[in-house]
């Protein structure tokens, strides 16, 4: 969970909070790919960052590998860790210091974990750029030289210079031309399978989700509403939310027409959010218990998780966090 504080008055009196991730609960297996998807101010990337622990919880924990509960580790206790979670952030012009060189920008945190020394930091550095599709001649520049697609690369090499085992990628190919995209998709899915990474993938492109995915949970306001292996959430969505989402893809046949579901109305705040489920204002199926009761967290197939009151729980069935 985390909350944010609003404070007003000459003393910063805190008057309300912000519900900015509420109760969710997941995991990201070895080697695995989890899309996160939901409409923009879900919490997604609220929720990579607490992941990094970049944001302290509110209230929760974070298991690592061997359950290492990173929530309680200090500041120089998790260091070992932070070599092992990384991330690539959305901007890949704000993310890159300007003053800095290419190579003083990749060379730094091998520098700062050990990892090489003297002249194999910068052969190091090489590596990593010619790993990403950059030469050795763009050591020596600045990243104002550089494309929007050449500078997520460089994030993308420096995230890989410390030897990591979870990136967080949080709308790493938003920003980005269309085609300029496929090639950093692409980039990304090679490196999983040559490197054997696991991802935490934030977006709110459903079509760039299920490419690169192999589970996906779906967010909304705050909490995970679906969680599911991408063929069977894409081929059989229940939650009406991701109903709605997935209406919304385009689809690339002009000739084509279908039914769409239009959400009614918009995003309730998070500072104020609606009782039971959250989703109940905007939903076209909702039942009287929906604006009282909280949905419980329900696997109505195998390993496919949902939270709505269409999907009453079992008897004697508890869910797995959501």
């Amino acid at each position: 969970m985390k909350y944010f504080p609003i404070r007003r008055g000459v003393f910063g009196r805190e008057v309300s909070q912000v519900h900015a991730v509420d109760d969710i609960s997941f995991h990201i297996r070895e080697g695995e790919t989890l899309g996160l998807a939901g409409e923009s101010g879900c919490g997604k990337t609220t929720t990579g960052r607490l992941v990094l622990r970049l944001l302290e919880p509110t209230s929760g924990s974070i298991l690592y590998r061997d359950s290492t509960d990173l929530t309680r580790l200090d500041r120089k206790a998790i260091r070992p860790y932070r070599r092992e979670l990384q991330i690539i952030f959305q901007d890949p012009f704000s993310s890159l210091n300007p003053r800095m060189t290419v190579e003083s920008i990749l060379c730094e945190p091998i520098r700062v974990h050990g990892l090489a020394k003297g002249k194999a930091i910068r052969q190091r550095a090489v590596e990593l750029l010619e790993s990403v599709g950059l030469e050795a001649e763009h050591l020596s520049r600045y990243p104002h030289e550089f494309s929007g697609g050449q500078r997520q690369r460089i994030g993308i090499a420096r995230a890989l210079s410390v030897e990591p085992r979870l990136i967080v990628c949080d709308e790493a190919v938003s920003a980005l031309d269309v085609s300029i995209r496929a090639q950093i998709i692409n980039l990304l899915v090679d490196l999983r399978k040559r490197l054997g990474l696991s991802y935490l993938f934030i977006a709110h492109d459903l079509s760039v989700v299920e490419y690169i995915s192999d589970r996906v949970a779906i967010m909304y306001l705050g909490k995970i509403v679906e969680l599911a292996d991408k063929r069977a959430l894409y081929a059989h969505p229940l939650h009406p939310y991701t109903q709605a989402l997935l209406d919304a893809v385009p689809v690339p046949d002009p000739g084509l027409r279908r039914e769409r579901r239009l959400l009614e109305g918009d995003v309730p705040s998070p500072v104020n959010p609606p009782a039971g489920c959250r989703f109940h204002p905007r939903c076209p199926f909702r039942k009287p218990e929906c604006s009282r009761v909280e949905p419980a967290w329900v696997e109505v197939a195998k390993d496919h998780w949902v939270a709505c009151h269409l999907y009453p729980e079992p008897t004697g069935q508890r869910g797995g966090g959501s």
